[in-house]
């Protein structure tokens, strides 16, 4: 008589089950619509195959599409190894290397046979087609086990150089798995994989792009191709992320920045903005308004060297864990020979500021600080500077130059909840303020690699959690969520995570509870006993910087700024010329009214004219003709409506007033 294990459900009900069993048949025993549906099963946790045998009493959950999370990352696991079958049996001879899941699809590195040129673009339909030629075959996905020394042999037999190198340096005596996509193709994987190919949707998937890729990312190792694809769970989810990037391609910043004459980068300063005058309306709006928030709750601003000694960054910290992203200086007179070294061995360093921190100790150090001082809240529009590898900057999302709204709250012990509490409730009105509804409030927990004991780091994790709680933020309409060793080095933290207009997430506001730079930088206040105490140091942003925030704004709001953030808020157009002195007079009242206006007094058609400026996102166009002139009104069309609307120009005024007005000084 077989052994039997005994197998705990989710719904807390068991079953005796013969060792071996396989949670597909668990499935079927369960019912048919069931065994239908299950993907995979979760065993202790653990994902895990569908066919692969229990061996020991065991917790057992099915995974299904409705576990959306575990069975995306199963398909387009299944969908990359596809993809390599799909690619070695149109092309033999092809290597492959590894291809894993990513967060919208999948990838695999591969190497073309010397026959041919590199995979492109152009390859992607026959692949296309031969994936889904190995989907409709349905072709069951095996599980083996093979002895290291078999698996190197087998590699090295079939000219699979990367495959037989990687395996090589895997533990000798180490058992290996394989998975075999029917009886003539495998790959190495340690799983796990979907009962078989036909389990992917062949309607649900495609690929995207191809792109150069070195073997296991060295410059010195031979040259792959890397082909992207996206996949899902149903041809639905495919057509609406299809949707969503054509969106995000209407939208990029970079794109409508060149359009709406914004900003523009080149190679002569990497990794950092030239703002035009349209562009930098929009920097002074945004500032302006940050002054008046931070000026309301409290913050002093204040204003910090660009450069500091290299001792300083050691004694913070940085030096040692983040040196590798700073620019440094030598802190002498350059050679001004043509022959010899540029900086002597000699030199000091000198870095410019990744962040204001160390920066805001030594403001805070400066006189005496006592108990009644806390909390003291500084505030700097900081400009830093990280040394971003040429190959990840990206528009104005990922820079080498840019400027934080960046604050440091010293507080005593008894403060942080509420400091950290207030924080919170003037991020949500900002974020509001900026058009952002919806956000997550995410606390990332303390990391492998940390300064400071257990104890100190459940204390301020504590903080941090009561402190969302206390601003009622911390449910789930507020996407609350704990992410594990994502914290600073020296603190946890709290992160907002907005949602644009397309349902995109982007990361910007923080708040860390640190004790660790103020013990290192010597930071201390008088206590009420008359003794030295450390503060607590709360690191806190709101944009996190504004070029990056200004990016997400214009990808938000598809270059339709709110009008109060509008770079041109109205334009003036006349149908006839002879409306022109009319005009004139209508802008000059609109600009006394505080409204950036334009006029356009061209000899063109009116169409002409409207279409322009609802090309360059002009929030209004006040038209004006011989009848305006005459009667003192103006025809008035607003961006993204049809029609227009006649009213007397004293009206207009007033509503571009009340438009134009940012909205924290709305009444």
């Amino acid at each position: 008589m077989s052994e039997m294990i005994r197998v705990t459900l989710p719904d807390g009900s068991a079953r005796e089950v013969a060792r071996g069993t396989t949670p597909a048949e668990i499935a079927a025993a369960i019912g048919p619509g069931l065994a239908k549906a299950a993907l995979a099963a979760k065993i202790d946790g653990e994902v895990r195959d569908i066919m692969r045998p229990l061996e020991a009493d065991t917790n057992l959950a099915l995974i299904t599409s409705r576990d959306e999370a575990d069975a995306l990352e199963l398909v387009r696991h299944d969908y990359a190894h596809i993809l390599a079958e799909a690619v070695q049996a149109l092309w033999p001879g092809t290597q492959i290397t590894f291809g894993p899941a990513t967060d919208d699809g999948f990838y695999y590195d591969v190497k073309a046979p010397d026959s041919r040129d590199p995979f492109s673009m152009d390859d992607l339909p026959a692949i296309e087609e031969k994936m889904r030629e190995i989907i409709r075959a349905d072709k069951p996905l095996r599980r083996e086990v093979w002895s290291r020394d078999a698996l190197i042999e087998k590699w090295e037999k079939e000219g699979e150089v990367f495959k037989a190198e990687w395996a090589k340096e895997l533990p000798e005596g180490e058992d290996l798995t394989v998975y075999w996509s029917g009886d003539d193709w495998l790959d190495m994987c340690r799983g796990p994989h979907l009962a078989s190919t036909g389990k992917v949707d062949p309607q649900a998937f495609k690929l995207m792009r191809v792109a150069g890729a070195y073997w296991r990312g060295d410059q010195k190792n031979a040259q792959l191709t890397r082909i992207y694809g996206t996949g899902w769970l149903n041809k639905k989810q495919l057509d609406a992320h299809l949707h969503k990037l054509e969106e995000a391609a209407k939208r990029d910043h970079r794109k409508l920045g060149r359009e709406m004459d914004l900003f523009h980068l080149q190679e002569e300063a990497h990794g950092s903005v030239f703002w035009h005058p349209h562009g930098y309306i929009v920097w002074r709006e945004l500032e302006a308004y940050m002054r008046r928030a931070i000026d309301g709750a409290g913050y002093k601003e204040v204003k910090t060297p660009q450069v500091m000694d290299a001792r300083q960054w050691e004694q913070s910290g940085h030096w040692g864990k983040y040196r590798e992203n700073m620019f440094v200086i030598p802190d002498e007179v350059p050679n001004t020979e043509d022959e010899g070294p540029l900086v002597s061995d000699a030199a000091e360093w000198m870095a410019l500021k990744p962040m204001n921190c160390p920066a805001h100790v030594l403001i805070f150090r400066q006189g005496i600080k006592s108990y009644r001082d806390l909390p003291l809240r500084i505030y700097e529009n900081g400009c830093c500077h990280r040394n971003e590898p040429h190959g990840a900057l990206h528009g104005l999302m990922r820079v080498r130059q840019f400027t934080q709204d960046d604050a440091h709250i010293f507080c005593r012990e008894d403060q942080i909840v509420d400091e950290v509490q207030h924080f919170c409730e003037l991020a949500d009105r900002i974020y509001k303020d900026m058009g952002f509804e919806g956000y997550a409030i995410k606390l990332a927990l303390r990391p492998e690699k940390r300064f400071g004991s257990d104890e100190m780091w459940d204390q301020a994790e504590t903080e941090l959690r009561d402190a969302v709680a206390r601003a009622g933020l911390a449910t789930e309409q507020y996407g609350w969520e704990e992410l594990p060793g994502e914290g600073a080095f020296y603190a946890p933290k709290l992160e907002w995570h907005l949602t644009d207009a397309i349902g995109r997430t982007w990361q910007v506001g923080t708040i860390q509870s640190d004790r660790v730079l103020p013990e290192r930088l010597d930071a201390s206040y008088v206590a009420e006993d008359g003794e030295r105490h450390r503060p607590v140091m709360l690191h806190r942003a709101i944009f996190g910087s504004y070029e990056r925030f200004i990016g997400i704004l214009i990808e938000h709001f598809a270059g339709r700024f709110p009008t109060w953030l509008a770079p041109v808020q109205a334009v003036v157009a006349t149908i006839v010329s002879d409306a022109d002195d009319y005009a004139k007079d209508a802008a000059a009242q609109l600009v006394a009214a505080g409204i950036r206006v334009d006029s356009d007094l061209r000899n063109e058609k009116i169409n002409y004219k409207v279409r322009e400026h609802s090309l360059a996102k002009v929030p209004y166009l006040l038209v004006v003709g011989k009848r305006e002139a005459e009667e003192g009104t103006v025809a008035i069309r607003t961006l993204g409506q049809d029609g227009q609307r006649i009213m007397p120009l004293a009206e207009a005024i007033a509503l571009l007033k009340a438009e134009a007005t940012p909205p924290d000084l709305r009444a």
